[in-house]
């Protein structure tokens, strides 16, 4: 049986009291997901292993069924994949974000969601500037670029930026955890001072201050580490051929490794006005010929961390009507059964505004499956359903 995996990223949430008490996925109106529970079995899901922090590169990989402690080595070797940069021996590779700071506050991760153009702009003139035999920056998408350190130690203490909006940037910059790491830690400091400096009165920023946007001016790295060792899910799981299809680098180079197709949508932006309907109809069109599909949607963990309730209720419905819908009613009408999975990778409350580590809700509906009691799907109904807390590979297995 093929399968797709539909991932809601930091959809679920914590009860809001302006709702009543309940939750965005419990105030949102999702016919499909709930029809699916209704007629599928459910469960929650512990996505973030133990002493892991609750990244997205965390838990999607969990959602896949690698082991953490195993293989992983931070967001930026995994964006480094997406780019199509090879990380060679000796080579570090970090997230970098461009930021926007206001004296000594960070502002915000994303800069305004600043655009991929501008940020090219921008990225090429630090490494204009910056840039040295050891030093390299590459473009990504948006606010998300990466940061390539030659002889970089990856044992350091970073602070991911969407952690601590309006908290100040000095002390949580870069630190070493170990004294060998020192040298890599001062660096990385440097750089970000300095790219403050230069990036201030940069013709971009000076364009977006005038428009009434965010500047980015400077730059955030984080989650640093060395080429993973992962091996493929057709090695895993056995099965021949499987895509992954999403806006966001980080998820897309966890598809390089793990050895699935990458499928680029127009009009795919990683944010609530992404293209739902076109990456509904790639998914539809890559199960024709694919076993496996991960279709994944950051919206609602964009909306969680600019702490928009109203934003996030439309994300998730959004998610429900303009992409399960269309998967969902499509599949009714094929000869040949296909397994659907639903569920986030982890909670984005919009009360923090940050990810945390509770276990997320999932369902799995397979045809002629026998379903559970469970009619709804949210964070409090799964707590009923026949699966309880599944952890490590036991989710993936379960699916597959």
């Amino acid at each position: 049986m093929k399968s797709i995996i539909i991932l809601g990223d930091g959809m679920a949430d914590e009860p809001i009291e302006a709702l009543g008490g309940k939750t965005p996925m419990q105030y949102a109106d999702t016919p499909y997901m709930d029809r699916l529970a209704e007629m599928g079995v459910t469960g929650r899901l512990k996505t973030v292993a133990d002493g892991f922090h609750p990244g997205s590169e965390v838990a999607n990989m969990a959602v896949l069924g690698y082991d953490l402690p195993t293989v992983y080595e931070g967001r930026g070797v995994l964006e480094a994949a997406s780019i199509g940069y090879e990380l060679k021996p000796g080579e570090m590779a970090m997230r970098c974000n461009l930021i926007c700071v206001e004296g000594d506050i960070l502002k915000n991760h994303s800069s305004g969601h600043i655009t991929t153009g501008e940020a090219d702009e921008l990225i090429r003139f630090l490494n204009e500037k910056l840039g040295s035999d050891c030093v390299h920056f590459y473009t990504g998408v948006s606010y998300r670029h990466l940061l390539v350190i030659k002889g970089g130690d990856k044992h350091l203490d970073c602070t991911p930026p969407h952690d601590v909006p309006l908290h100040p940037f000095r002390p949580l910059m870069v630190k070493p955890e170990v004294p060998e790491a020192q040298e890599t830690a001062d660096l990385l400091n440097e750089l970000i001072l300095k790219s403050q400096e230069i990036l201030k009165d940069h013709p971009v920023n000076r364009k977006r201050v005038a428009a009434g946007k965010d500047p980015a001016n400077s730059i955030w790295p984080w989650s640093p580490g060395y080429r993973p060792a992962m091996k493929t899910m057709q090695e895993m799981y056995g099965f021949k051929q499987g895509s992954v299809i999403s806006a966001v680098d980080l998820i897309r180079g966890i598809g390089v490794y793990a050895g699935l197709k990458v499928i680029d949508v127009e009009g795919a932006t990683g944010l609530y006005d992404t293209n739902y309907e076109g990456k509904a109809h790639a998914a539809l069109e890559a199960l024709k010929t694919n076993d496996f599909v991960y279709l994944h949607v950051e919206a609602s963990d964009e909306a969680g961390h600019e702490g928009d309730v109203d934003l996030k209720i439309k994300t998730i419905e959004n998610l429900d009507k303009r992409a399960i819908g269309i998967i969902f009613e499509e599949l009714q009408k094929w000869d040949e059964p296909v397994a659907i999975a639903v569920l986030p990778d982890h909670p984005t409350p919009c009360a923090i505004r940050t990810h945390t580590n509770t276990p997320v809700p999932f369902l799995i509906y397979k045809p002629g499956q026998a379903p559970d009691a469970v009619t709804r799907f949210d964070e409090c109904s799964v707590l009923k359903g026949k699966y309880g807390i599944l952890e490590k590979d036991e989710f993936i297995k379960e699916l597959l």
